[in-house]
């Protein structure tokens, strides 16, 4: 059971937000407008055809109370109904031009107010920000793996550095690896940003919904051979968050898909038998272990295994 002082931390953090996003109000943010009004314009607005059903559902609304809503919006010329082909108890809701005139002004008041909260924040304020309320989403919410933006993209700015400290931060969390491995990490990190043959190397960022949650790195296995015949995969991870999309094999999927289109023979990786997860994403994709080795060197004692495959 969560404790008072947890459960008090809530309903502190949820009195200072609905005052800050001005939820207390008659109106939201001088609009004609409730906040559950605006919310539902919202929807009609940014969703191809909604009905009453989806929005209901969406935002867990008593459908009585909504289709008062609806009939008001009716009434004054702001939402029109196109009834459905295939059912015919739903209509599609839209804006008419006259709804569509009086939301957007709204809407961008609505933008505005956040760009005046983030500009309070210096850069690296505003994305601890961002990811916090990503954290609160992920853990609390009910949004379903279909309804998430899942993307691979090559590093930017920042993003080594982020490799670095995540997997320091996951694996000591999870496996009790210590300061030597996270020297590792940094190790391979600064020869990748250093040495980086865009020719025969990569490297991949997973987010979803925009944020960071996993990694991979391709490089030449033999660094200074010109013509390599052997690519190398370096520190694979996938945030907690993340798994169970895909999103692990993905970034597999990207070394191999590389490796061949620029002309690898064989793929080799080193990983660990704790790994479970991203061992069965090797298995799957054809990789074969071809020794293991124990270890001492991170705390406490680790079984390593390598993995092959030929292209």
């Amino acid at each position: 059971m969560p404790s008072a002082s947890r459960i008090e931390a809530v309903r502190r953090f949820n009195r200072f937000y609905t005052r800050e996003a001005g939820v207390l109000r008659k109106n939201f943010l001088d609009t004609p407008w409730s906040l559950t009004e605006m919310r539902v314009l919202f929807e009609i607005a940014s969703r191809n055809g909604p009905t009453a059903t989806d929005i209901a559902r969406e935002l867990d609304l008593d459908v009585a109370y909504l289709s008062r809503m609806l009939r008001g919006f009716e009434t004054q010329g702001l939402v029109s109904r196109t009834p459905s082909k295939t059912d015919g108890r739903q209509s599609h809701l839209k804006l008419t031009a006259r709804g569509r005139a009086a939301f957007t002004p709204a809407n961008t008041r609505q933008v505005e107010k956040v760009k005046e909260w983030l500009a309070r924040l210096k850069a690296p304020e505003q994305a601890r920000l961002v990811e916090a309320m990503g954290e609160i989403e992920s853990l609390l919410g009910r949004k379903r793996p279909a309804d998430r933006v899942l993307a691979l993209r090559q590093p930017r700015t920042g993003d080594l550095g982020w490799i670095v400290s995540r997997h320091a931060e996951l694996y000591s969390e999870e496996y009790g690896w210590g300061g030597p491995f996270e020297a590792m990490c940094a190790r391979i990190v600064a020869d990748f940003g250093e040495k980086f043959d865009p020719a025969w190397e990569q490297g991949w960022i997973a987010e979803v919904d925009g944020e960071r949650v996993g990694c991979v790195l391709l490089v030449k296995d033999k660094p200074n051979e010109t013509k390599p015949r052997v690519a190398r995969i370096r520190l694979l991870l996938l945030d907690p968050k993340a798994r169970g999309l895909g999103l692990g094999q993905k970034l597999v999927e990207a070394c191999v898909d590389f490796s061949k289109a620029t002309g690898y023979k064989r793929i080799t990786l080193w990983t660990h038998s704790d790994l479970i997860a991203a061992r069965a994403i090797y298995a799957k994709l054809g990789f074969v272990k071809t020794g293991e080795e124990t270890h001492d060197s991170w705390g406490k004692p680790v079984t390593s295994e390598f993995w092959d495959k030929d292209l």
